[in-house]
This record gives structure tokens, sequence and C-alpha cells, in this order.
């Protein structure tokens, strides 16, 4: 099965990967990990997605999204590490200094899980950005060693996941997942 992937600009698709079924619920909106915490405690209910709609409007959008034809199947948060929290996060080192970008967040919609959608959608992370300068990615996988995650805590991706594209272990990481120890995986370009 062939997935599109395209840059995550349609504030629509955007609200039905990472969006509340209610508009004034205060949830991630995939917002956690890309804005500083305070900011993130002080967006509540609408607000929220009105932040992400503003993403979706910028040059660069704020991720990528799989398409089944006309039906947006997957979403995985991209960008500059140095725009996210895990500039300054105590439990995710960085290897070097490198400009790299983080691929934090990768969501299979109900319903079209087990259909292979997360490979296409990390190689279109890969891709978006490298197309955008960045020197490396980095994801922050769970190293489950082959069980069972929690489908809420699977966002983060699995370590064989980023191995099966071409990611290589950089670091371990103080950082827990579910029960499971994540890793820092980086793909160089």
């Amino acid at each position: 099965m062939a997935f599109d992937i395209r840059p995550a600009s349609r504030f629509a698709d955007v609200r039905t990967m990472v969006g509340p079924k209610r508009p004034d619920a205060n949830v991630c909106w995939c917002l956690s990990y890309r804005i500083p915490n305070k900011l993130n405690q002080e967006l509540a209910r609408e607000a929220r997605g009105e932040y992400v709609r503003k993403l979706c409007r910028r040059t660069v959008a704020p991720g990528v999204l799989a398409y089944d034809g006309d039906d947006v199947v997957g979403w995985a948060a991209v960008a500059p590490r140095a725009d996210t929290t895990f500039a300054g996060n105590r439990k995710i080192p960085h290897v070097d200094d490198l400009d790299v970008w983080s691929i934090w967040c990768l969501r299979v919609r109900p319903g079209h899980r087990k259909q292979g959608i997360s490979h296409p959608l990390l190689a279109g992370a890969v891709e978006f950005a490298r197309e955008h300068g960045a020197p490396a990615v980095e994801g922050y996988p769970v190293d489950n060693r082959g069980e069972k995650v929690d489908l809420t805590m699977a966002y983060a991706g699995t370590r064989k996941l980023f191995e099966d594209a071409g990611f290589e272990l950089a670091a371990q990481t103080d950082s827990v997942l579910n029960g499971f120890p994540r890793v820092l995986m980086r793909l160089e370009f």
C-alpha cells in the first residue's frame, strides 16, 4: 500500500490527527515537546488549537501527514531540536553541536493501524527535515525489545522502527516512557 506524505499545512487534517474530540478539551495537540513548559501550561482549551492553526500557516509546517488517497491517516512531528524542549532536556543528551532536527511523535489514526504507515511516515519526516537543511535527524524512541507498548505511549516510536529507517543508536538516555528506556537514535545526511 502506498501512502502520500505531505507537509502538515492543512489545519483540519492536523486537528484530525492530534486534536481533541471536544475543542475545549486540554489535550496535547502535540505541543508538549514543541513549546516551552510555561507556555504549554498557559495554553488552555481552544487556545491550544489556535496555536497549532498558526503553526500550520508558517512557511515550514510543524510536521508531516500521511494520506491514503484523500484520507489523513498519520502524523509525524518534526522540527529543529533548538526549537523544541529537547534543546534543554536534561534526560536526553546532546551528542554534539550539530543543528539536528528532532522527530518526537508518530501517530497513526485508529482504524488504520497495522497497515505499515509508520515506516513511510518516518521516512517522510526525515525527507522533510533534509529538504529544510537539517544536517541530521534524531528520534527518542522506546527500546521495548519487541514487547508491546501501550498505544497512548507509542507516539515516540520504537528503536526497531528507527533502525529499519537507517537510524543508529547515538546515546542512551535517562528518559523512560511506559516503563521502557528511551534511546537517542540519529541519522546523518
